[in-house]
């Protein structure tokens, strides 16, 4: 479970009485489609012709972009978690993070979800390589937008023990 049991008003958009402007909300779903594209080819290695984790990242960004509704990008996410379901280790997280990426215009909260995923999936792929999924982590924070860049590493501090302990230092 990656969502907490008390929201963040800086992670809930405005129109829900949250804080959230729309153009941060856009920012966190455009890392969170690179998060998930970075271990992509996890999955693909394994399930090359199953398009369903990369259609859910390019949902996200349609989404961001204003060229597809909430609704649609949300089903695509479901469908990318869907390929994950019958698989196992780094090609499983990696189809997960897609489709957590494609949710986010859903609920912003679902960043942290992507990245996440993405984490878990270089470690499963990497299992002797300790650095591993620091090494993800840190990538993943150098792509961070600097407008959004403090909220989503105050945010990986506050749900980090939800989101299996990948964020620690």
């Amino acid at each position: 479970m990656i969502l907490p049991d008390v929201r963040d008003p800086r992670l809930v958009t405005i129109r829900r009485g949250g804080l959230l402007r729309d153009a941060d909300h856009q920012l966190l779903a455009l890392w969170a489609a690179r998060c998930a594209e970075h271990v992509l080819h996890l999955f693909e290695a394994e399930e090359p012709s199953d398009t369903r984790p990369r259609d859910a990242i390019d949902a996200a960004r349609a989404w961001a972009r204003g060229e597809m509704t909430m609704m649609d990008a949300r089903a695509r996410g479901g469908h990318a978690m869907g390929a994950a379901r019958p698989l196992r280790g780094a090609a499983r997280f990696a189809a997960y993070a897609a489709g957590q990426a494609a949710c986010v215009g859903h609920v912003a909260e679902h960043d942290l979800g992507a990245a996440a995923y993405a984490i878990k999936a270089t470690r499963a792929a990497h299992p002797n390589e300790i650095d591993a999924g620091r090494l993800e982590r840190d990538w993943q924070r150098d792509q961070l937008d600097e407008r959004i860049r403090a909220l989503v590493l105050e945010d990986q501090a506050r749900r980090n023990a939800i989101c299996w302990s990948v964020f620690e230092d």
